[in-house]
């Protein structure tokens, strides 16, 4: 909880600078992550997948950072697949996930892999 006290007085800090620089709040927005880590547990219905969904992610705005199917463990036991997605805000991310367009695709992953989908802010150094 401490943590989250800091960066946000530092957030306070650069929005009054920001605000008055540029008169814009909008530049502020912080970018939002989602991180995809399974294992395919259904190659062949798996197949028709990355595709789809990545289409579905640069029509909301999003970036496709990392897809590697062999990602490298180096501590702990993740899954094999990696995928970062870039939003520009976590809004955004929500909107691409829950769109019409994604949730029809979703079971294709869904129902062929083992796995998390995490959503995660980006990170500000506070000061």
């Amino acid at each position: 909880m401490l943590l989250t006290l800091i960066i946000g007085e530092g957030l306070v800090d650069k929005m009054v600078c920001y605000a008055v620089e540029i008169q814009s709040w909008e530049v502020l927005q912080m970018a939002a992550y989602v991180v995809v880590n399974y294992n395919i547990t259904n190659p062949e219905a798996f197949e028709a997948y990355p595709m789809a969904a990545g289409a579905t992610v640069m029509a909301h705005g999003g970036e496709i950072l990392v897809a590697d199917p062999e990602s490298e463990a180096i501590e702990g036991q993740p899954r094999s697949m990696m995928v970062i997605l870039k939003f520009p805000s976590k809004e955004a991310a929500h909107a691409w996930y829950t769109s019409e367009e994604y949730v029809k695709i979703k079971g294709l992953r869904t129902d062929n892999t083992e796995g998390v989908v995490t959503l995660s802010d980006e990170f500000v150094m506070p000061g």
